[in-house]
């Protein structure tokens, strides 16, 4: 595997010891493990060192990895991999090269026998972290106190989940015993000279358990004369402290309880050269050569009863050994086959790597080694011996076609504003980058020609200031051959809103049009979701309008959401679905054409006054009656009547009273400036009054009009929007006194003393049934 900044997978960095990473990666085809990879010296090239090795989700949705690095002694990892559903416990004593299962303990605590024999039988061990930061885990190590592991698990062929023994082991693994039947709370003092044990349990506690010979034996000690419920164990600063406190409370309502426990003065004297003893590190199989070098260690003596102290230190002597096979790892592109038992630990090429390929930082006239397929163990010390690297042949670096080119847009999304600032990064994985040149195209007439451009890693900076969809390419090019990278950015204004626009009245299983008017009204790229009713999975569209049918009577809710990649705007609206209901079209006169902007507010306006002036000329109740004014001009509408409640049930078809309405008009009105009354000129109905006829809509803010309205007593108000409309528009608004909310009579008319408004309302004769 080899990493960059475009690799997008679940990675999780375990150690970056020693100038290695070792990371853990989530394949594709795991849920609940990771892989183990190891890199070279550069961080750059990646070999799997241990597949599947166990996952957890934590509550707050982190992961955590059965692995732990073992403190004290470097190169030593335990890990619990899951294999076939079982989980076992593996050792690792050289990062990773080998892994072996831990082996059990030939007594229990009692010093009986365990029926537990390899190669069917194991020690396995939780690897947990504690959720309580107040107590350790389930596995405890100390860089002060090296082969020294406490960790709480179970004999048996695999990890039991709940069942949690505790075991020790003073010579990092090699042999363990069993010291608890439950698991506890593990505290090191004195460079681990005392090793303190408190019950993991919830109940209160008064006794605590220390040993001072590795876990061999314990002393029972009462910290407290009150039982407590202990939250959490602390350590003054310092290795060689030996002073602790025991926290927790006695009631759940009651306040925190410290208690302190000094172990300083159990002990007569300080220790000295004559109290310690050496042991040497070695694996499973006793190999003292571990990392290309014996290591040798102090430990106190079982039978010396001192303090180990501030000056106390662990390492003794080291010697190099030589090297031999083990000391070397599977190189980039290699692994072991370790079917095949007659090669031994020979690792092989992987199908999809070729040894004798150039790197990608190989230039022409320059030289490459190609591997053997192994390499040095990272931080192995061995000297001499067996060298699986010297046979590497020699090669000359050939020109290289550029490959793998890549084009992406740094810390941005491929969705930007106009006159956002964008810096392009182009990628190359393999190639001579020296000798090739790039062509790159921005999409809006800019280009440029680059060289080194992936070395020196310098951007490719752009502003685009138009709306619009721009392809933009780089194309990399040298003797050897080319390859191009494409990328489409689409520059948007964010949304402002979305007005749904649908019919208020609908018939069982007629179909319906849903329109969604977007402002600002140049929004391009837009998407369109529509949710009906309770359904939770949205119809999706790229334009504003869907045709759908409402099966049951009912109240619907619709709501549409309209997205272009910058933002994201919504409406709603109710459409009310009977079974039966009259629809009347409804025509004005061209000259209302001149007042209308064509925007959902207007329309909504004017046919409420429509509305209320037909409900108090006709006697309908204004609940029966919905005036839905359609989209563009000329200016149309439809009036929609609905049967009473106690008449729903009838089957009925003259709703409307139609000979009150027939000829309906509003009246034709001219102004003059000193004049204070009207003057009806083509007034056709005896029961409309001239205050019912003009809409109270100019009180609502409309886009595009700067619009006066002289009131009774009142100040001249001004109301501003950015549409611009005709001239002519402009000089028949300002200047009117309009009609109030309560419809009182008002002087219509310009300073100019032309007819300022005239709007016939044509009720024809021919309306639809549902």
């Amino acid at each position: 595997m080899k990493v960059n900044e475009y690799e997008k997978t679940d990675v999780h960095i375990v150690s970056t010891d020693e100038s290695q990473v070792f990371l853990a990666l989530q394949e594709w085809y795991q849920t609940d493990s990771y892989n183990l990879y190891q890199s070279d010296p550069q961080g750059v090239y990646y070999s799997v060192v241990l597949e599947n090795v166990r996952s957890a989700k934590q509550p707050e949705e982190s992961v955590v990895i059965d692995i732990l690095e073992v403190r004290g002694i470097k190169g030593v990892f335990l890990a619990n991999q899951k294999v076939d559903g079982k989980v076992r416990t593996l050792i690792t004593y050289n990062k990773g090269r080998d892994w072996e299962p831990l082996a059990p303990p030939t007594t229990d605590m009692n010093g009986k026998p365990v029926n537990c024999k390899s190669p069917d039988c194991h020690l396995h061990l939780h690897l947990r972290w504690a959720d309580n930061p107040y107590v350790s885990g389930t596995v405890h190590t100390k860089d002060s106190a090296p082969g020294l592991i406490m960790g709480a698990g179970n004999l048996g062929s695999q990890l039991v989940e709940y069942k949690e023994e505790m075991y020790i082991t003073s010579d990092c693994g090699k042999t363990w015993r069993q010291v608890f039947e439950e698991e506890h709370h593990i505290l090191y003092l004195d460079h681990g000279g005392v090793i303190v044990a408190i019950k993991d349990t919830s109940i209160p506690l008064k006794i605590l358990k220390f040993s001072i010979d590795e876990g061999r034996t314990w002393t029972i000690h009462n910290f407290t004369s009150t039982s407590v419920f202990v939250d959490g164990l602390l350590s003054e600063p310092g290795d060689e402290t030996l002073v602790m406190t025991v926290f927790g409370h006695i009631s759940y309502r009651s306040d925190w309880e410290l208690v302190k426990v000094d172990f300083r003065q159990s002990f007569p004297r300080q220790c000295t050269e004559g109290d310690y003893d050496s042991w040497k590190l070695t694996d499973l199989q006793g190999e003292k050569c571990i990392m290309g070098q014996e290591r040798s260690f102090r430990k106190r003596k079982d039978t010396a009863f001192c303090i180990k102290g501030r000056s106390y230190t662990s390492a003794l002597t080291t010697k190099p050994c030589q090297c031999s096979e083990k000391d070397f790892n599977c190189d980039y592109g290699f692994e072991r086959a370790q079917s095949l038992k007659t090669e031994g630990d020979r690792c092989f090429a992987d199908f999809w790597h070729d040894p004798d390929s150039p790197p990608d930082d190989c230039h022409q006239g320059h030289n490459f080694q190609s591997s053997t397929g192994y390499r040095k163990v990272v931080s192995n010390l061995c000297e001499g011996g067996v060298n699986k690297q010297q046979s590497a042949k020699l090669h000359t670096c050939p020109l290289l076609p550029p490959r793998g080119l890549q084009l992406g847009i740094k810390g941005q999304m491929l969705a930007v504003a106009p006159g956002d600032d964008i810096t392009f990064i182009v990628h190359q994985e393999q190639g001579d980058t020296s000798s090739t040149k790039y062509q790159v195209d921005l999409g809006d007439g800019m280009r440029a020609i680059y060289q080194n451009l992936t070395v020196t890693d310098e951007p490719i900076q752009h502003r685009y200031e138009q709306q619009g969809v721009y392809r933009v390419t780089v194309k990399a090019e040298n003797v050897a051959g080319h390859d191009q990278a494409t990328i489409y950015i689409q520059v948007t204004a964010p949304l402002q809103e979305v007005h749904l626009e649908v019919v208020p009245i609908a018939g069982i299983n007629q179909e319906v049009n849903l329109t969604a008017v977007v402002l600002p009204f140049e929004a391009n790229l837009t998407v369109f979701y529509w949710w009906i009713g309770d359904n939770l999975q949205p119809k999706m569209s790229l334009g504003n309008s869907l045709i759908t049918r409402f099966p049951e009577e009912g109240e619907v809710s619709v709501t549409v959401q309209a997205s272009n990649g910058r933002s994201m705007v919504q409406d709603t609206k109710n459409v009310h679905v009977y079974d039966r209901f009259q629809v009347i079209p409804l025509a004005f006169s061209s000259n209302l054409d001149r007042l209308n902007p064509n925007i959902p507010e207007w329309r909504e306006d004017v046919g409420q006054v429509v509305t209320k002036i037909l409900a108090k000329i006709t006697g309908i109740p204004q609940v029966s009656l919905v005036t839905m004014v359609k989209r563009g001009l000329p200016t149309t509408a439809d009036l929609y009547v609905l049967p009473p409640e106690s008449q729903r049930d009838k089957r009925t078809h003259t709703l409307l009273p139609m000979h009150k309405v027939h000829n309906l008009s509003l009246i034709n009105m001219n102004y003059n400036s000193s004049q204070t009354s009207y003057q009806n000129y083509k007034s056709h109905s005896p029961w409309l009054r001239t205050e019912d006829a003009y809409p109270p809509l100019f009180f609502r803010k409309l886009p595009g009009r700067n619009v006066y309205a002289q009131m009774h007593n009142e100040k001249e108000q001004e109301m501003t929007s950015p549409v611009n409309h005709s001239e002519d528009t402009q000089h028949i608004i300002q200047g009117e006194e309009f009609i109030d909310d309560d419809l009182d009579s008002q002087t219509l008319g310009n300073a100019e003393g032309s007819p300022a408004f005239c709007s016939l309302i044509r009720i024809r004769t021919n309306p639809h049934y549902y």
